[in-house]
C-alpha cells in the first residue's frame, strides 16, 4: 500500500477523536458506580494514547518518505545525462512554516529554480532522455508534456500541499501555486483544472476532516490559480477561451457543496472579475454554467454572498441583466435596491450573513457604502453646518434619508432587532460601520426608537450575552462624536426622546452625560439648544395629571396659562422628557471652553428659553413675535405644568448664579440682558406672566424691575471699584429675589421691600419709586447696615441655592461696616438650642451669669449625668483622664448662659425671633420635630458661611473676639449641635482655621485686657474640665465614643485659643504690673490642679504655654514652687516637676545673651530650690518611675547651679537632715556636686 493511501487511512477527523473523549453528563451518567466510571475514564486514556503513538509513527514514516525524495531529486537533478540544473526540494518544508518571510522567500526560491530547469529543459535536444531518466513519482496523464519533471513534479505536489492541515502548509503551497502559474505559462490552465479536481477529488469513502481538507484544497488552488492572472491571459489570447467559464462554473459548484466554501469562493470569484474587461465579465463569467440557477435559489436559501456577488458584478459591468432580476430591480436604481418591498425580499440573505460572526460578512460593507456613498455624507454633513444645499451631481438629502429610511425600518428592527441574539448583535456592527459615514441630519432615522429600547434592554441586564457587545458599541458611539458636535448633537436627541429622558438611569450608564461635556463649538451647542427646543415643544403624549384649562377647538389659539394649584409631581412621560430638557441646556455651559463672547451668546438662548417657558405664557395662541428683539416665541400647544415651570425658574436662576461667578464684565452681564429681556416681554400686550400676581407680590415685582434698572445705570457710570462690586451684587440679589418672588408667591414680598428700602440708603435713590412716607420711617431708623442683616437673615432660611450665594456677595462687601448688634443676631441663630434645654436650679456663686463662654467652674463634660466625685484616699489611679462618677438621679446638664442677647433691643430681638418664626411654621402640616431640627440646622449653617466671609475679610477686628466666643459657647453646649455632626464640625473648622490659626489677630487698643483676661480664665477653666463616664459601664458605647471624640476636640480647642489669647497680650506689650490678672489666673489654674482631682489639666499643655510664652513661667516661679512644695497629691507633685524645668531651661533661653540675667534668677529663687529639694527627697516617692523623675530633676538643678556657679551656696542653704537624704537617695549625683564646690 501506498504511504498516500496508508496515511488517509488511519487519519481520523479531530470531531470523532473528540467525540470519543467527551462524553456528556447526563442523569443515567450521574447514577453509575464510580468503579464503573474508572473503567471507562481508563479505557478512553488506552485509547488517546494508541492515537498519538500511531500519529507519532506516520510523522516519522512521512519524514523519512521526504528525505527520501529529496535524494531522488537531488540526484536526478545532478545527473550529468539530464544536463538540467539542480533544484532543492527542501524549500517544500520552509513553505509550511508559521512565519510568512519564511513562506515568501521559499517561494521566491521555487520560482526562480524551477524557471532555470524549464529553460534548461527547453533546451535540450533529446528530450525523450531526460524523460526517461530517473522519475520522481509514477508516470501519469497529467497535460504538462512542455513542462521539465521537476516542474511536473512541484505543480503536483503543491496541488496536494494545499489540502494540508498542517502548521501554514495551505497558505504556503498555495503562493507557491500562484508564483509558479504565474511565472511559467508552460503550465497550461487545463492541465491545472483537471489537476486539481483529480488530486483532490472527494469520494464516498472520505470523511469528516479528511474531506474537508481536500475541499479546502480545491478552494485554496483555484484561488491561486485566479490570482496568478492566468485567466486574464488566456482571455486576451482568446476571446472564445472556455476556461474562465469552466473555472467560474466549478467555483459556484464547489460554493454550493458546503457553506463554510460559499464566502471564500465568492471573493476569488470576485477577484477574478476584478482583473477581468467587462466584455470578459459579460461574456464568459455571466454565461457560466450553474451561476443562474445559483443567483435565482439565493433568496429561498437565504445567501448572502450570491447578494455580495450580484451587487459587486452590477457594479462592475454598469449595464442590467436579467441574471440579477431575483436579488437586483430590474432595471437597478439605488432607490429601488432600498424600497420597502425589495428590502423586504432579501431579509433571508441578510439574516443568513451572521454564520461569519464576530466577522461583519463582506456584503454589508457594500450595502452601506452604496447606501451612503462618500460625497452624500460629507455633503450633507456640511449642509448643516454651512445650511447650504447640496450639490446636483450627488443624491440629494432627502433621497438618502428615505432610503435609510426604509433600510432602517426593514433590515434593522424587522429583520435584526427582533430576531436572535445574533442578528442583534450584526445589527450593532452594520450601525457602526455606518456611523463614520452617516450623514449627521440623518442620525435620528438611525438611532430610532426600537433601537434605543433594544440598547436599553440590554444594558441593564448585566447578565445578557450582548452587554459587552452593546457596551463597546457606545465606546465606539463615544469616540465617533468625539470632534463632530452636529452629529453629538443629533445622538443625543435620539437617546433621550426614545427613553423619555431616561437612558443614563435605565442603562446605569454616563453615556448622555458624557456626551454632553464634550461640545467645544458654538455652534454646536446652539443647535443642540434649537433641537431641545423643538423636543420641548413637541406635542407628545397627553399629560395625565389632571387640568382646568379649556382649551379651544382652534389650534392656533390656546389658552397658555398654568393652574396654580401646586402640582403633585412630574409623572407623564412628556413631562419627564420635558423636565430633562430644560434641567440640560444649562449643563452645556459647565465644561464649556469659548471665548467669553462666544459662551455669553450661549448663555442668552439658554436664558432666553428658561425666561419665555418658565416665565411667560402667550394669552392667543402658542406663537409671539417681538418686532424690538426681532425674534419669535413659542409655547408648547397643551401648557406645561406648574412643576415644569417651577424647574424653569430654578436653572434660571442656577443660570444667573453661574454668570454671576465668572464675571465677565459689563459687556458680557446675562442678568443686565435678562432684566431687558424680561421688560420687553412684560411689555408685549398678548404675554403674560405664567401665574397671576397678588397685590403686594406685584407691587415688589415692579419695584425690584425698577431698582435693578436704576442700580445698573448707577454701575455703569460708577467709578471706585468698591461701589461697582457693591451695586453688582445687590444687582444679582434683586434678581435672585425677583425670581424668587415669582417662584414662592407671598413668602418674599415684604423681604424685598427691606431690600430695596436698604439700596435707597445705600445709594441715595428716591426718585423713581413712590415711597408714600417711608422716609419718614426711615428716618431715625436703626443703620443701613444693621436693615441689611436683617434683610439678609431674613432671606436665609427659605433661600435657594443660587441666591445664597447673592447674599453671600453683598455681606461680603457690606459686612466691614456691620454692627456689634448685627454680629449679636447671627450668633444669636448659632447658638439657638436644637433641643429646649433643661434648667436646674443654681446657686448664685456656682452660675456664673458674665460667663462668655458658657462654662461653669465645677461643671464637667459628660455623656448622660453629672454626679459628685467618690472620696478614696487611695492615690493609684494617678488621676487619669477619665474621672469615674456614681450615677446621681434627677441632676442634669445646666444651660450655658446666653449673655449674647443682653445689650440687643426689643426690636432686635422681635427682628430675631421672626427669622427662627419662619424656620419653625415652615410646613407646619407635616410631622414637624424633624422638618423644623433640620431647617433650622440649615439656617445655621448659612449664617456660619456668612460668619466665615465676615472673618475672611475682617481678621484683626476686635469684634473677632465677641465671635470667638460665642462660637467657643455654641460648640462646647451640647443642645446647639444635639445630633449633627456637620454643624459641630463647621463651627470646628471655622474656629481653627478663620481664628486660632489665623496669620492675623486682633489687634490695637480697642483690644481690652479685661476682656482677654475673662476669656484666658474661661479657656483654662475648659481646658481642665475632665469626662465622666459611668462606672458600670465595661466598654465606650457608641454614644460615649462620640461624646468622648467631642471633649477630646472641646479640650483642644481650650489649649488653642490659651495660645491665641496670649498671642493678642503679647502683642500689645503690656508692662508686668499690668498683667498682674493674667498671672492669678494661672495661678488659679495651677492650684486647682494641686488642690482638687477634678481638675485635669494637662501638663504638656501647660509646659508649651511657658515655652511659647516664657514670661508667663518667670512669673510663676515661685508660686510653682511653693505648690509643689506643699502638694499632698504624690503624682501632681512629681508631675509637676517639668513645669518647673521648663520654667527655669526658658529662662536660661531667654538670657543667652545676658548670662548674668539667668544666674540672677536662680539666685533669687535659691532658697526655694533648696527647700525643694529638701521636700522631695524627704518625701521621696514609692514607685520606682516616681523615684527616677525625682532624681532626673535634681541632677538637673544640680547641672545648673554648677554652670552658674551656685553649687556652694545651694549647700549652704539645705540643712544637713536634707543632705543625708540627697547622699542616700541621689547618691553620686549629689556627691559629684560637693565634690565640684570642694575643689
Amino acid at each position: 500500500m501506498a504511504p498516500g493511501k496508508k496515511m488517509k487511512k488511519d487519519i481520523k477527523s479531530d470531531s470523532e477523536i473528540e467525540g470519543t473523549s467527551c462524553v456528556p453528563s447526563t442523569p443515567l451518567l450521574n447514577s453509575v458506580k464510580s468503579m464503573e466510571r474508572k473503567k471507562k475514564k481508563k479505557g478512553l486514556e488506552k485509547e488517546r494514547h494508541r492515537i498519538a503513538l500511531e500519529n507519532k509513527e506516520r510523522r516519522k514514516q512521512e519524514a523519512f518518505e521526504g528525505k527520501r525524495n529529496e535524494n531522488w531529486v537531488s540526484v536526478a537533478s545532478s545527473l550529468p545525462s539530464s544536463g538540467l540544473p539542480e533544484f532543492h526540494i527542501s524549500v517544500f518544508n520552509d513553505l509550511a512554516s508559521a512565519n510568512a518571510s519564511v513562506r515568501q522567500a521559499a517561494a521566491e526560491t521555487l520560482v526562480m529554480e524551477l524557471r532555470e530547469v524549464q529553460k534548461a529543459y527547453e533546451n535540450v535536444g533529446n528530450k525523450e532522455v531526460v524523460d526517461g531518466g530517473l522519475q520522481l513519482e509514477a508516470e501519469k496523464d497529467d497535460g504538462l508534456d512542455n513542462c521539465a519533471p521537476s516542474v511536473r513534479y512541484a505543480v503536483r505536489r503543491l496541488i496536494r500541499g494545499v489540502s494540508s492541515s498542517r502548521v501554514c502548509a495551505r497558505q504556503g503551497f498555495a503562493l507557491g501555486l500562484t508564483v509558479l502559474v504565474g511565472a511559467i505559462p508552460n503550465i497550461r490552465v487545463d492541465s491545472l483544472l483537471k489537476l486539481i479536481v483529480d488530486s483532490l477529488e472527494v469520494n464516498s469513502s472520505m470523511k469528516g476532516q479528511e474531506a474537508r481538507d481536500c475541499l479546502l484544497g480545491r478552494l485554496f488552488s483555484y484561488g491561486a490559480l485566479a490570482r496568478a492572472g492566468r485567466l486574464r491571459q488566456e482571455w486576451l489570447s482568446d476571446k472564445d477561451t472556455p476556461y474562465i467559464k469552466e473555472f467560474t462554473s466549478v467555483l459556484i459548484s464547489l460554493a454550493s457543496k458546503k457553506r463554510y466554501l460559499q464566502e471564500p469562493a465568492v471573493s476569488i470569484l470576485l477577484n477574478l472579475i476584478e482583473m477581468l474587461p467587462n466584455d470578459a465579465v459579460v461574456n464568459h463569467v455571466l454565461e457560466a454554467p450553474g451561476l443562474k440557477e445559483w443567483f435565482e435559489g439565493a433568496n429561498d436559501a437565504g445567501n448572502p454572498d450570491a447578494l455580495l456577488l450580484a451587487l459587486k458584478m452590477r457594479q462592475k459591468i454598469t449595464v442590467d441583466s436579467m441574471m440579477f432580476s431575483k436579488l437586483l430591480p430590474y432595471p437597478f436604481c439605488t432607490s429601488k435596491l432600498f424600497t420597502v418591498n425589495h428590502l423586504s425580499s432579501l431579509t433571508n440573505c441578510l439574516k443568513e450573513s451572521t454564520f461569519c460572526q464576530p466577522r461583519v460578512h463582506g456584503l454589508w460593507p457594500v450595502l452601506v457604502n452604496i447606501l451612503l456613498p462618500d460625497n452624500i455624507s460629507q455633503d450633507s454633513n456640511g449642509s448643516i453646518r454651512k445650511h447650504k444645499k447640496s450639490r446636483k451631481s450627488v443624491p440629494s438629502d432627502e433621497d438618502v434619508a428615505t432610503n435609510l429610511r426604509c433600510f432602517c425600518e426593514v433590515v434593522f428592527e424587522v429583520s435584526l432587532l427582533s430576531s436572535s441574539h445574533d442578528r442583534r448583535r450584526l445589527a450593532f456592527d452594520v450601525l457602526l460601520l455606518m456611523l463614520p459615514r452617516l450623514p449627521a441630519s440623518c442620525v435620528p432615522i438611525v438611532v430610532s426608537c426600537k433601537f434605543v429600547q433594544c440598547l436599553m434592554d440590554i444594558l441593564s441586564t448585566k447578565d445578557s450575552w450582548l452587554h459587552k457587545v452593546a457596551e463597546h458599541f457606545l465606546k465606539e458611539l463615544l469616540d465617533t462624536v468625539r470632534d463632530d458636535d452636529i452629529r453629538r448633537v443629533f445622538i443625543i436627541v435620539s437617546l433621550q426622546k426614545h427613553s423619555n429622558g431616561r437612558f443614563d438611569c435605565i442603562t446605569r450608564t454616563k453615556t448622555v452625560k458624557d456626551l454632553m461635556t464634550g461640545f467645544t463649538t458654538e455652534c454646536g451647542c446652539k443647535l443642540f439648544i434649537q433641537e431641545l427646543t423643538n423636543m420641548f415643544l413637541d406635542e407628545g403624549p397627553g399629560s395625565d395629571e389632571p387640568s382646568d384649562q379649556s382649551q379651544t377647538t382652534d389650534d392656533n389659539s390656546e389658552l397658555g396659562s398654568v393652574d396654580d394649584k401646586d402640582s403633585a409631581g412630574i409623572t407623564a412621560n412628556s413631562d419627564l422628557l420635558k423636565s430633562w430638557v430644560v434641567e440640560s441646556l444649562p449643563c452645556i455651559l459647565k465644561n464649556l471652553k469659548l471665548d467669553p463672547e462666544a459662551k455669553f451668546r450661549v448663555q442668552k438662548e439658554v436664558m432666553k428659553f428658561l425666561a419665555v417657558q418658565g416665565l411667560f405664557s402667550a394669552s392667543l395662541g402658542t406663537e409671539v413675535t417681538s418686532f424690538e428683539l426681532q425674534e419669535k416665541f413659542k409655547w408648547p400647544k397643551a401648557s406645561i405644568s406648574s412643576a415644569l415651570c417651577r424647574i424653569c425658574i430654578e436653572q434660571l436662576q442656577l443660570l444667573l448664579s453661574d454668570a454671576q461667578k465668572a464675571g465677565d464684565g459689563l459687556e458680557n452681564d446675562l442678568g443686565y440682558y435678562f432684566m431687558r429681556f424680561l421688560s420687553t416681554l412684560c411689555n408685549i400686550p398678548s404675554v403674560s406672566l405664567v401665574r397671576a400676581l397678588s397685590y403686594e407680590d406685584d407691587k415688589a415685582f415692579n419695584n425690584l424691575r425698577a431698582m435693578e434698572s436704576r442700580l445698573s445705570r448707577e454701575e455703569r457710570n460708577c467709578g471706585p471699584r468698591t461701589d461697582v462690586d457693591k451695586l453688582h451684587a445687590l444687582r444679582y440679589l434683586l434678581i435672585q429675589l425677583l425670581l424668587q418672588v415669582l417662584l414662592r408667591p407671598g413668602e418674599f414680598s415684604e423681604s424685598a421691600s427691606e431690600l430695596i428700602i436698604c439700596c435707597r440708603k445705600a445709594f441715595d435713590v428716591h426718585d423713581f419709586l413712590d415711597s408714600s412716607g417711608e422716609d419718614d420711617a426711615e428716618n431715625g431708623g436703626p443703620e443701613l447696615i444693621d436693615v441689611l442683616v436683617d434683610t439678609l437673615l431674613s432671606l436665609l432660611p427659605q433661600s435657594t441655592a443660587p441666591m445664597r450665594y447673592s447674599i453671600e456677595q453683598v455681606f461680603k462687601y457690606f459686612c466691614e461696616d456691620i454692627s456689634d448688634d448685627g454680629l449679636l443676631r447671627m450668633l444669636r441663630v448659632i447658638k439657638k438650642d436644637l433641643k429646649p434645654s433643661r434648667r436646674k436650679d443654681v446657686d448664685g456663686d456656682d452660675y456664673d451669669d458674665d460667663d462668655l463662654l458658657g462654662i461653669e467652674e465645677a461643671d464637667e463634660f459628660e455623656e448622660d449625668e453629672v454626679g459628685e466625685p467618690a472620696e478614696s484616699g487611695d492615690e493609684k489611679t494617678d488621676d487619669s483622664d477619665a474621672v469615674v462618677t456614681v450615677d446621681a438621679a434627677g441632676e442634669q446638664v445646666p444651660e450655658a448662659s446666653d449673655d449674647s442677647d443682653e445689650g440687643m433691643d426689643d426690636d432686635a430681638m422681635f427682628r430675631m425671633d421672626s427669622y427662627l418664626a419662619r424656620i419653625f411654621q415652615e410646613r407646619k402640616s407635616q410631622a414637624g420635630g424633624d422638618n423644623t431640627h433640620s431647617q433650622l440646622v440649615l439656617f445655621k449653617l448659612r449664617v456660619l458661611s456668612l460668619l466665615d466671609i465676615y472673618l475672611h475679610k475682617n481678621p484683626g477686628k476686635p469684634q473677632v473676639l465677641m465671635i470667638y466666643s460665642n462660637l467657643v459657647q455654641a460648640f462646647v453646649n451640647p443642645h446647639t449641635t444635639e445630633g449633627n455632626e456637620q454643624l459641630g464640625e463647621r463651627i470646628w473648622g471655622i474656629l481653627q482655621k478663620k481664628i486660632l490659626k489665623a496669620e492675623v489677630y486682633p489687634k490695637g487698643e480697642a483690644v481690652q485686657l479685661s476682656t482677654l483676661e475673662s476669656l484666658l480664665e474661661k479657656s483654662l477653666r475648659l481646658a481642665s474640665r475632665p469626662f465622666k463616664k459611668k462606672k458600670s459601664a465595661a466598654n465606650l458605647s457608641k454614644k460615649q465614643s462620640s461624646s468622648w471624640n467631642k471633649f477630646k476636640k472641646i479640650n483642644t480647642v481650650a489649649q488653642e485659643s490659651t495660645y491665641w489669647i496670649l498671642k493678642i497680650i503679647d502683642g500689645r506689650k503690656f508692662c508686668v504690673s499690668e498683667l498682674h490678672g493674667v498671672f492669678e489666673i494661672f495661678q488659679n489654674a495651677l492650684s486647682a490642679f494641686f488642690d482638687s482631682k477634678k481638675s485635669q489639666l494637662k501638663t504638656n499643655f501647660v509646659k508649651e504655654v511657658f515655652k511659647r510664652r516664657p514670661w508667663v513661667g518667670l512669673n510663676l516661679l515661685r508660686f510653682l514652687i511653693e505648690k509643689i512644695s506643699d502638694a499632698k497629691s504624690e503624682f501632681r507633685r512629681v508631675e509637676a516637676l517639668e513645669l518647673l524645668l521648663e520654667i527655669l531651661k526658658s529662662s536660661t533661653v531667654l538670657s543667652e545673651s545676658n548670662p548674668d540675667e539667668s544666674r540672677k534668677i536662680l539666685k533669687h529663687h535659691l532658697g526655694n530650690i533648696s527647700h525643694l529639694v529638701k521636700e522631695m527627697v524627704m518625701r521621696m516617692p514609692e514607685k520606682q518611675s516616681r523615684r527616677a523623675e525625682v532624681r532626673k530633676f535634681c541632677g538637673k538643678i544640680f547641672q545648673m547651679l554648677s554652670t552658674h556657679n551656685l553649687a556652694k551656696s545651694f549647700l549652704k542653704t539645705l540643712e544637713a537632715d536634707a543632705q543625708a537624704a540627697c547622699e542616700t537617695h541621689l547618691g553620686d549625683q549629689f556627691l559629684a556636686l560637693k565634690k565640684a564646690v570642694d575643689q
